[in-house]
């Protein structure tokens, strides 16, 4: 790939994030990560050009949901597509997700070729 495509993994799990980065990287990404909302937003700001955002939904401080809200009500962010991920795979969890603001939605454990629909199709 000429340019970088980077995508934020925001998981408060560091094997969620390891095992995302590894499938990632290898199909050639870059990946920044961060482990809570704040940490998101400050990578967000870094300057890095962030071309998605893969967002769990269920963190201890901020939730998914909220994050995805707040984002997406940012006129700085609003344009990022964020993909939700999360182990929720309830009846009405795709549609929470969608109405909170996310692009897409990826159940745990993630398929990554469902995963890789995403990635293609933002970036």
């Amino acid at each position: 790939m000429n340019q970088k495509n980077f995508i934020l993994i925001v998981d408060d799990d560091p094997r969620n994030i390891f095992a995302l980065k590894m499938v990632l990287k290898a199909r050639g990404f870059d990946c920044e990560t961060a482990t809570n909302f704040t940490d998101a937003l400050n990578v967000l700001k870094s300057g890095k050009d962030i071309k998605l955002v893969l967002m769990d939904m269920m963190m201890p401080d901020v939730d998914g949901y909220e994050s995805i809200a707040h984002l997406k009500s940012s006129e700085e962010f609003k344009n990022v597509p964020i993909i939700a991920v999360t182990a929720q795979a309830m009846a009405g969890d795709k549609e929470k997700c969608l109405e909170a603001g996310a692009d897409g939605y990826v159940s745990k454990p993630v398929n990554i070729d469902h995963l890789l629909v995403f990635t293609n199709k933002f970036l």
